[in-house]
């Protein structure tokens, strides 16, 4: 029987977060009923209740326990880009490339983040986009295939999944989150930069009628993606 671990523990309560089960304010249980509630140790619950808090997700205080913190900037909803449109408006040439597609059971996070239950099997994505001979993006992708089962016979061979679910869905939300990280060699390899340089990460989640249609990674070369957002100025 597989242990419970903290990203188990972590997945669960971000997903819970998120799916606005806990929301802003709200008390997170403590480390005594979550462990029991998990059957792990209260070890596992105070690293994932740690990291959480870290991310700026909930706030500790030793008397009051722990609380879910009000959304931040960086959770700040956007519209979605073409990431086509996007390489075009700046004269390069746009190339599409397909990595990978399978169909498979998603990890805890994913499926805490698309409100999959366990063994709810969706679909799996790995594409690069480029900008002329530069490699511009590199993109991880799952689709709820419960809330898009148009999604499981296409190939996604001569379009991208981005492009295609523009075309395909409308949306009714959008989060993204921005972080920066440093590039592991696999994630090197596919920018064509450097393992240890600066990456650009945007984890993207969209929705149709409170439904989650898809979460997405998306890794940029830090030392050359620029991020414009506008906003309408009030009425």
């Amino acid at each position: 029987m597989k242990r419970t671990s903290y990203l188990d523990v972590k997945a669960v309560i971000l997903g819970q977060i998120r799916g606005g089960a806990l929301r802003p304010g709200d008390t997170v249980p403590g480390e005594a009923t979550l462990a029991g509630k998990f059957g792990c140790a209260r070890v596992t619950v105070n690293r994932a209740l740690r990291e959480l808090a870290e991310a700026g997700v909930v706030e500790r205080r030793r008397r009051s326990g722990t609380r879910v913190l009000a959304a931040t900037p960086r959770d700040a909803e956007l519209e979605v880009p073409s990431v086509r449109a996007e390489i075009e408006a700046t004269g390069a040439t746009y190339r599409y490339e397909l990595l990978g597609r399978r169909i498979a059971a998603p990890p805890a996070d994913i499926r805490a983040a698309l409100g999959l239950g366990a063994g709810v099997r969706a679909l799996h994505l790995r594409c690069r986009h480029w900008a002329s001979d530069t490699a511009h993006q590199a993109e991880d992708r799952w689709i709820s295939l419960d809330v898009v089962p148009a999604a499981r016979e296409a190939d996604f061979a001569a379009i991208g999944p981005n492009d295609w679910l523009i075309r395909a869905m409308p949306l009714s939300r959008v989060e993204h989150i921005f972080s920066a990280a440093n590039a592991d060699e696999a994630e090197a390899a596919l920018l064509g930069i450097t393992p240890g340089d600066a990456v650009f990460v945007t984890e993207r989640r969209t929705w149709i009628d409170g439904r989650a249609i898809t979460r997405a990674r998306l890794l940029h070369p830090g030392a050359t993606h620029r991020l414009v957002a506008r906003t309408r100025a009030p009425i």
